[in-house]
């Protein structure tokens, strides 16, 4: 792994973790652009950077929850998080290891069908039918929110994303654009939080960092910054908009990459 791989890996994570195009989708593109190998540790520590984007953004939120949390005894918003974090934590959980030895989650193949199809599904969002209108994640049921949380699940796929598989499902259970972003970016603390401590309990993925420290320094400050820029140019662009221009990127994406894998 040299510099040059770092900062393009840490800009697309940075990036794409939080727009709704699929960071997996896209880091499998640039693996194979680069050298055709899969470097998912590489990929798993550079989510500290992205975690550390989401942290820095929301630290006033995170600060106000646990002031009613521990003011007022509400734990709804709390109860919903977790709830939507169950399902992917469980399954990537149980599933780490075939997740990555399987080539099924690094093939090119599953990206660009998946980018396609969740782009489908984003370009008819709107005229899908979807529950009444809720303000925010306080206002979802434990019905909902779990409903989120299998939509995340899906997300452990390349291509699929896991904020756009819970923006569309927070959109589907009623809540606006923005707020589904919101509480999708909330929702995803637990898991990321979760794996980034999970690295620091293998004694192989200490000495990976060790080795590879200076690459994943850049890496992270890198995801760290696109991050930032990345979720607040989303939820601002989804106080105006809907998610069509994201679904008609990844099926133009879908497109080419399966052109090129059929002129190779």
């Amino acid at each position: 792994m040299d510099t040059l791989q770092g900062i393009v890996y840490g800009l697309v994570q940075g990036l794409t973790e939080f727009i709704p195009v699929s960071s997996s989708g896209h880091l499998v593109i640039a693996q194979h652009f680069f050298n055709g190998q899969s470097e998912h540790r590489f990929l798993e520590f550079i989510n500290i950077g992205t975690l550390a984007a989401l942290l820095v953004f929301y630290r006033t939120k995170i600060r106000d929850i646990t002031t009613v949390i521990i003011e007022h005894k509400n734990y709804t918003l709390l109860r919903n998080i977790l709830l939507t974090s169950l399902p992917a934590g469980i399954v990537g959980y149980f599933l780490s290891d075939i997740i990555d030895s399987v080539s099924f989650f690094g093939s090119l193949y599953v990206v660009a069908t998946t980018l396609a199809v969740v782009g489908f599904i984003m370009v008819i969002l709107e005229h899908l039918p979807r529950a009444r209108d809720v303000s925010d994640g306080t206002e979802l049921s434990w019905q909902k929110s779990l409903a989120i949380g299998f939509a995340q699940m899906l997300a452990l796929v390349p291509g699929v994303s896991r904020s756009g598989s819970t923006i569309i499902a927070g959109r589907l259970t009623g809540l606006a654009p923005d707020k589904a972003a919101d509480y999708s970016f909330l929702a995803s603390l637990p898991i990321m939080i979760a794996v980034t401590i999970n690295l620091f309990l293998k004694a192989e993925d200490r000495v990976y960092l060790i080795e590879n420290l200076p690459v994943l320094i850049i890496g992270n400050i890198v995801a760290f910054i696109a991050g930032i820029l990345a979720i607040g140019f989303l939820l601002n662009y989804l106080a105006r908009h809907d998610l069509k221009v994201f679904g008609w990127y990844r099926l133009a994406l879908a497109g080419v990459i399966m052109l090129v894998l059929l002129v190779q």
